[in-house]
């Protein structure tokens, strides 16, 4: 057959909040037109972030109704950490509330002033962690990974020259770590191929620096491998995922995207004494090293979760609805970040809006109108979140300006997809009007979720 369809049955729905495009315009007014700042309960269909926000499975919530909540040594956290090991295979697993408190619990140990840290793109809040430490977060993507249009199979791949070129210049003790981030969520959520991964673990191993892997998407990088990597196809997405973290030192996690819960991470490592380091800064801040922040019943739900995740119908579902979004896109003349991402559709903004100089702001601009024209709720990966300061305070624009449309797990069906697709569409057709955006207020880190704009 040729019509992928949903693994699953719907036993549970919640309404959609429907308004007026005269009730959006106040609503982002009131929100100082800052998406972030709007309550769900304005946005028809919210595809923001697919961080926590997926529709946890029968089984999952089961096993919250076994969740043990002693304090100390819990049998939820032994049911979490077996999960763990069997898919990453390290030796130490320290639950964090969600993957920014494991960033922040890493880097506020191996990062600090004057180190830097590679990757191919680091996220918003892994940046954020490492430049609060004082150190720098280097980003070696490839070239391919910095063109929307380029379809390269593997655009999340690191530049191995230019990782070498970087470990050749600095000396060992200013790179604490090196990362590699799949799939590579910034760059479009693009994949990194299994040959990469070993490549850059040869590499930074031959220079004595640990490997990490930001892991959020580990399960849909694995199936990008199995689809598009010589030698992989009749290998199952778990044994691909072992192979993938048998060349690291260890990995951080946010569960709210791949393990498929609303809430909980962790950090896991083999190291030793780093684990005695991150487990003592856990408990001042997050709690028990058995539970790090969680009850124990988000434990079980995330035990499910990682299982359930490396299911091959789920994944082969999970791709080809963002294919099935990106094409209706294409076919239409809007350009995306090529090929189509696991989790997320990246419209290219610049191209929606050559209008907008991009100090004008293009990728949040777009994100205005959609909520306005269409009520759907997206998020800016551009100048906004990741633009830098010139000597003068003056905003540097980013490589790229990009709308991300982030697709929860398991929540909108076909016809949720069509229906925004067919609103981009129309906003596309008339592009013209799309007004540019002033800051007019931001905090010094992460700006993007609390930051204050008027149109210009």
């Amino acid at each position: 057959m040729k019509t992928i369809i949903e693994p699953f049955r719907i036993k549970s729905v919640e309404p959609l909040a429907f308004t007026t495009k005269e009730q959006r315009t106040q609503y982002l007014a009131e929100a100082h037109y800052n998406p972030f700042l709007l309550p769900a309960n304005r946005v028809l269909m919210d595809f923001l972030t697919d961080s926590g926000t997926g529709a946890m499975s029968a089984q999952q919530w089961g096993a919250m109704m076994i969740g043990d909540e002693s304090y100390a040594g819990s049998d939820s956290f032994y049911r979490f950490q077996e999960a763990v090991q069997e898919i990453f295979g390290f030796k130490h697993v320290i639950p964090t509330h969600q993957g920014r408190a494991a960033e922040r619990i890493l880097f506020s140990i191996a990062g600090g002033e004057g180190k830097a840290i590679p990757n191919n793109t680091h996220f918003d809040t892994t940046r954020a962690n490492i430049e609060y430490s004082g150190a720098e977060a280097l980003d070696l993507v490839i070239d391919e990974g910095k063109d929307p249009q380029a379809r390269h199979p593997f655009k999340g791949n690191i530049d191995l020259d230019k990782l070498r070129a970087f470990l050749q210049e600095t000396p060992k003790e200013k790179i604490p770590l090196g990362m590699i981030t799949v799939t590579n969520n910034s760059g479009g959520g693009q994949p990194v191929s299994m040959a990469n991964i070993r490549a850059v673990s040869e590499l930074l191993h031959e220079y004595g620096i640990p490997f990490f892997i930001d892991s959020c998407r580990f399960a849909e990088n694995a199936w990008f491998i199995k689809m598009r990597e010589e030698g992989y196809q009749d290998k199952t997405p778990l044994e691909i995922a072992q192979e993938m973290f048998s060349y690291a030192d260890g990995a951080t996690m946010s569960a709210k995207k791949d393990a498929m819960v609303n809430i909980g991470g962790f950090l896991t490592m083999n190291d030793d004494a780093l684990a005695e380091q991150c487990r003592n800064l856990l408990i001042l801040t997050e709690g028990f090293p058995t539970y790090g922040g969680l009850a124990g019943r988000d434990l079980d739900a995330m035990s499910v979760g990682l299982r359930e995740v490396v299911d091959e119908n789920y994944l082969r579902y999970r791709i080809a609805v963002t294919e099935y979004f990106g094409s209706k896109l294409r076919d239409a003349g809007v350009q995306i970040v090529e090929p189509p991402g696991g989790h997320a559709i990246y419209i290219d903004a610049r191209a929606f809006c050559p209008h907008l100089d991009a100090l004008q702001y293009p990728g949040w601009a777009l994100t205005l109108d959609m909520y306005e024209e269409i009520g759907i709720r997206a998020v800016e990966i551009g100048t906004v979140m990741f633009g830098k300061k010139d000597e003068h305070g003056k905003d540097v624009p980013s490589a790229m300006d990009l709308v991300r449309l982030t697709i929860p797990r398991r929540v909108y069906t076909q016809s949720h997809i069509d229906y925004a697709a067919e609103g981009i569409i129309a906003l596309y057709n008339q592009r013209e009007s799309i007004r540019g955006v002033r800051i007019v207020k931001e905090p010094p880190f992460l700006r993007h979720f609390t930051a204050q704009f008027e149109r210009i």
